[in-house]
């Protein structure tokens, strides 16, 4: 007896699971991606498991890409006149030039060919140009550029396309609070249910399904589902202003009953599973059966508890450890508070964008108070204690003032006091018909403070702090034109085994070798940077890549150097300050980083305390090892290195040519 029950239990369990009479639903789950699942056309490509839709190219030339689930999925059975619902989820993120470039945007698709890659621009990668009415497509675009020949509301919408990228409906992803070119993990859920005959979209920054959808689309789309297409996505740039890459997706169809003969489930790939639709079968098998995977459903629903229960707690308990490291006079904002303030993030109220993420103007309804709130590209916590510590331990006027923080619905931000003169880089470099450029006072008044405050992290805190990135772009002005230095999410403290990253013009030689940050590599940092104060001039520039540090070195060397100063000044101001804040500069821009003077000794120099250091008239050399330590694509992003190894090899050319003409 116990023999047969087993045996019963066996065939039960058989026939749920491998019934050979079934219909088809389609379940797929690709947490990252290879080749073996898709099928690539165009720009598309894949690298470390992320499907990237577009590639980077030189304007004006533009890019365009598509990716399909390699197999060909059933949507309609003709013989019972019936459609299928769907539903797919899947994580992207739009890399943009800057936050106001326009590009292309791209666009989940189900089409009856596995060929489909359309034109750049505005095509969005799916409709030829070319053969407009040949196109057949059920899409949902996120289309980050306004295009009014198709309609486009704004540059920032999702929508509805039917065989054409006019589209049926269309909503904007501000509705939601989203960005589409934010730079931030952003998911998408489209679900259509064919008994309700709705299409409905869902966006959030998290991966918590909002209850509102973006857009609602009351139709009927049997009429456009073929009993065979393809599931995938396709991009476009214009002018390539956008990179466009998927991080993961899933998918899935309802079942549909009768299958075409001579389809069978080979047709699926290892990573696709076929849930079947079961015959009748004797009352008491299919009792056993629903018994069996009751209780299998009770037990995985009590799993899911347990774990949904374990998670809430270490969340509670990281919550709270987070909020024990951050000094205790600093506020915790709610994420309404912060959200409502930045008006849902409103990309009109960016101030500015950095790697460590967006910068976002906040207004508090209930006060007064004006702040700058950052939104942190990486979600983390220690990258995250890491910005907040840093900064709450610090005391100094030409610091950055932290507000407070906070840490909800997978959301980290960090709250600033507003700086209303925004960076020293807009202040030096105006956009045409702005105000005039910074006058000298200011000038002067910048170089100390950035001295005083370089000063205090490298001599005067318990553990030294070297910012490693200082340039225009990370100094903040306040309402009286006095520095604050700014983004320490990029700041390393003294850990020698940690690679700081550098922009190029700013980075120190030794940098370049050693791939380590160090008070000497800060000093040359904000040598440039004091040279760009006086000469209003951009550490590289033009075609020939012109270093500011070798042209205003030139001019020392021929007597000439206050012929350096900017332009734009017409001569207001000192000689004699001038003249100091460019040998200053030069001093610290010195190749030999023990001939640069330290903070202090800059400091005491500019509040005329001490002798203004002499600077040699020919500019030193720096003989490198054969032997790099440091790989440079580690601390230079691709289009930054080729410039910059091109930069060195001119710049050791002059300096042959300089020693020939001595």
């Amino acid at each position: 007896m116990e023999m047969y029950s087993r045996k019963l239990f066996l065939y039960c369990v058989f026939l749920i699971l491998f019934n050979p009479v079934r219909s088809q639903k389609l379940i797929f789950d690709f947490p990252s991606f290879n080749l073996t699942n898709l099928t690539l056309l165009g720009d598309s490509y894949v690298k470390n498991g992320v499907l990237g839709l577009t590639r980077r190219s030189r304007a004006p030339s533009s890019s365009s890409g598509s990716a399909l689930y390699k197999n060909p999925v059933c949507f309609f059975d003709k013989h019972a006149n019936l459609a299928a619902s769907f539903s797919t989820k899947f994580t992207f993120l739009i890399d943009s030039v800057n936050p106001w470039s326009s590009g292309g945007g791209f666009c989940f698709f189900l089409s009856p060919y596995n060929h489909t890659l359309g034109s750049s621009g505005g095509f969005l990668g799916l409709v030829d140009s070319t053969q407009i009415t040949k196109n057949r497509f059920v899409a949902v675009e996120f289309d980050t550029e306004q295009d009014l020949h198709f309609d486009d509301p704004d540059e920032n919408h999702v929508g509805l396309d039917i065989d054409t990228i006019v589209s049926v409906k269309t909503a904007s992803a501000m509705l939601g609070g989203i960005n589409l070119k934010s730079g931030f993990l952003i998911t998408a859920w489209i679900d259509y249910q064919q008994s309700q005959k709705k299409l409905e979209v869902f966006l959030s920054y998290s991966t918590l399904k909002p209850g509102t959808p973006i857009m609602a689309v009351d139709i009927d789309l049997s009429g456009y589902l073929h009993e065979f297409m393809f599931v995938g996505f396709s991009a476009s740039t214009e002018r390539s202003t956008e990179l466009h890459f998927i991080e993961n997706w899933s998918f899935q169809t309802s079942e549909v009953r009768a299958l075409r003969p001579g389809i069978h489930s080979h047709n699926l790939d290892s990573d696709s599973s076929v849930v079947p639709v079961r015959q009748p079968f004797q009352v008491s098998i299919k009792i056993l059966g629903l018994l069996v995977l009751g209780i299998c459903g009770a037990g995985f629903m009590c799993a899911v508890l347990v774990v949904f229960w374990w998670n809430s707690v270490k969340k509670m308990e990281q919550e709270n450890t987070m909020g024990s490291e951050v000094v205790a006079d600093h506020r915790q904002f709610t994420y309404k508070e912060l959200r409502s303030a930045t008006r849902r993030f409103n990309s009109k109220n960016i101030l500015g964008q950095g790697a460590s993420g967006i910068v976002y103007k906040a207004c508090f309804r209930d006060s007064d108070n004006i702040a700058a709130v950052k939104r942190m590209k990486h979600e983390g916590k220690p990258e995250f204690v890491a910005e907040l510590s840093t900064i709450a331990k610090f005391r100094h006027r030409n610091l950055l003032r932290l507000q407070g923080w906070c840490a909800e619905k997978g959301e980290l931000l960090v709250v600033y006091d507003y700086m209303p003169n925004g960076s020293l880089d807009k202040a030096l470099y105006p956009e045409p018909g702005e105000e005039t450029p910074l006058k000298w006072p200011h000038r002067y008044n910048i170089a100390v403070g950035l001295a005083s405050v370089l000063k205090y992290l490298h001599q005067e805190c318990k553990k030294q702090v070297i910012p490693s990135d200082l340039k225009p772009s990370n100094v903040m002005l306040d309402s009286s034109y006095n520095p604050r230095l700014g983004d320490f999410g990029l700041s390393w403290l003294m850990d020698h085994d940690k690679t700081p990253t550098g922009t190029m013009g700013y980075v120190a030689p030794e940098y370049v070798l050693y791939g380590q940050a160090t008070e000497e590599s800060d000093v040359y940092s904000y040598g440039v940077v004091v040279l760009e104060l006086a000469c209003g001039r951009r550490p590289v520039r033009g075609k020939k890549m012109e270093r500011l540090v070798d042209w205003v070195w030139r001019l020392h060397y021929e007597g000439r150097i206050i012929e350096a100063a900017d332009r734009r000044l017409n001569g207001e101001f000192r000689e004699d300050e001038m003249r100091k804040v460019l040998l200053v500069g030069l001093s610290c821009a010195n190749p030999d980083s023990n001939e640069r003077p330290s903070m202090k000794r800059v400091l005491q120099t500019l509040m005329n305390e001490v002798e203004a250091m002499a600077v040699p008239r020919i500019k030193p050399t720096l003989t490198f090892s054969n032997t790099l330590l440091l790989r440079t694509h580690e601390i230079f992003s691709d289009d930054e290195k080729s410039g910059f190894l091109e930069l060195n090899l001119r710049s050791d050319s002059i300096e042959e040519d300089r020693h020939a003409a001595v």
